[in-house]
């Protein structure tokens, strides 16, 4: 039956099984379901709920489960999930109707002989609401946070050691906060005051930036994607971070730019809007699928400047034209985005333990594309020391040609931690945006 929680459910073993990432699994499972939008809403609310909340979720469950947590199939330990995050979190629906309704779900996947497991595991969470046991923040202080935030307890650690107790605190508790949406006014074809005029008139409520030109963040925005002004090409969504990077990359119309690592294009096109679509950029991806998605969004912004390409960012010994801005936009952990992809935070640590090489192979790739005097922006919208950094500053140990460049920040933005002149990072708790890295280097 093709249901809210259905739905929900497919998607949320999609992202298990598949480990794809969540926005692009919900979207193509709500796009392929003939939900009403009140059902689609619901459905996204269950989805991202146990998604945020699976640590808190599993720790709660295994209270009232006889079967370890690690022993139930994924159907019905998704299951189990989503009926205890109605009961815990959503206050509309009758906490009785989530029970029902998770075993209902159960039959529906064939899953009859599990279906009175299910039926008395939440019963059993509901008879004992009152008496759930968290753990000791002050015997298990880590185990404390963890099970709170639904956090894996190696990020916890990490984000302590690198940046403090309070500026974690802050991380994990912004993390459950609804992300903002901000979009990029295509400033060669309309000004912000007129953009910001049609929004309107298109339901949409818009509010400007003032510390970052043609950045606009929206509200009550449905499906953006069919507005007719993203249809005409006169924005792009984009958080402020990736905004805030181009503007420090500091491109100028008839330039010469270079985006290594350009998919899905969206520096790629502020950059040439802030080149006034006049000059030359080069947008590389190493797949043919994502270099397509640059030249369509690109066609739709009607920036004719961009010329998108594959290329392999290690491998490619191909000789280019210098140029006089450079951006390495390496790929990462993606920790600085968790409040947009909450499945990100449980990556096991070892998935990322090879990175920071890739990434510094990549930046100094990167480099021979820099002419003398030119530009090279080194970023990444994680927050891990070891693929920021450590990895800026290996670039400068073993690299006779490049110093540090200095960063020129708006006035109203300054460093959450200690860090030199040519680098900053983003914390979306301080400063609004998704937890981003950026580091400028220029080539003597």
């Amino acid at each position: 039956m093709n249901t809210a929680r259905s739905t929900a459910l497919s998607a949320l073993l999609h992202v298990d099984v598949n480990e794809g990432y969540s926005n692009l699994v919900l979207d193509k499972t709500l796009a392929a379901s003939s939900l009403e939008p009140r059902d689609k809403a619901l459905a996204s609310a269950i989805f991202y709920g146990v998604l945020e909340r699976r640590i808190t979720l599993d720790y709660i469950i295994s209270q009232f489960s006889k079967t370890p947590v690690k022993k139930l199939s994924p159907q019905v330990l998704e299951i189990l999930r989503m009926g205890a995050y109605q009961i815990l979190y959503l206050e509309k629906i009758p906490q009785s109707a989530a029970v029902n309704e998770s075993v209902n779900l159960a039959k529906e996947n064939n899953l009859v002989k599990a279906s009175g497991f299910i039926n008395a595991v939440l019963r059993s969470l509901l008879r004992n609401i009152t008496e759930i046991k968290m753990p000791d923040e002050k015997k298990e202080p880590l185990l404390s946070l963890s099970v709170q935030y639904s956090y894996p307890e190696w990020l916890i650690s990490l984000w302590q050691a690198a940046y403090g107790a309070e500026c974690t605190l802050g991380l994990l508790k912004s993390s459950l906060d609804k992300p903002p949406i901000f979009a990029r006014v295509n400033n060669t074809v309309i000004s912000e005051e007129n953009l910001i005029e049609k929004l309107n008139l298109e339901g949409v409520k818009v509010n400007g930036i003032t510390w970052l030109d043609h950045a606009i963040e929206l509200q009550h925005t449905g499906a953006i994607s069919a507005s007719s002004s993203f249809q005409e090409g006169l924005l792009h969504i984009q958080d402020l971070s990736s905004q805030l990077c181009c503007s420090l990359l500091n491109p100028s119309a008839g330039q010469r730019v270079i985006d290594v690592c350009s998919a899905p294009g969206g520096k790629a096109f502020t950059i040439a809007e802030m080149m006034g679509n006049q000059g030359g950029l080069l947008a590389f991806d190493q797949y043919k699928g994502k270099v397509k998605l640059i030249q369509q969004g690109a066609q739709r912004l009607r920036l004719s400047i961009i010329e998108a390409a594959v290329r392999d960012a290690v491998l490619d010994d191909t000789k280019l034209e210098p140029a006089d801005r450079v951006l390495c936009d390496a790929p990462c952990s993606g920790l600085g985005i968790i409040r947009r992809k909450p499945e990100i935070r449980y990556k096991l640590q070892s998935a990322i333990d090879s990175l920071p090489d890739l990434q510094y192979r990549i930046l100094c790739k990167s480099s021979e594309l820099v002419k003398i005097g030119g530009i090279l922006v080194y970023s990444t919208c994680t927050l891990n020391p070891k693929e920021n950094f450590q990895v800026a500053e290996r670039f400068l140990e073993n690299s006779n040609g490049f110093e540090p460049f200095t960063l020129h920040l708006p006035d109203s933005l300054s460093h959450v931690i200690d860090e030199p002149d040519n680098q900053f990072t983003m914390m979306p708790h301080v400063h609004g945006t998704d937890g981003f890295f950026v580091a400028a280097f220029q080539k003597k």
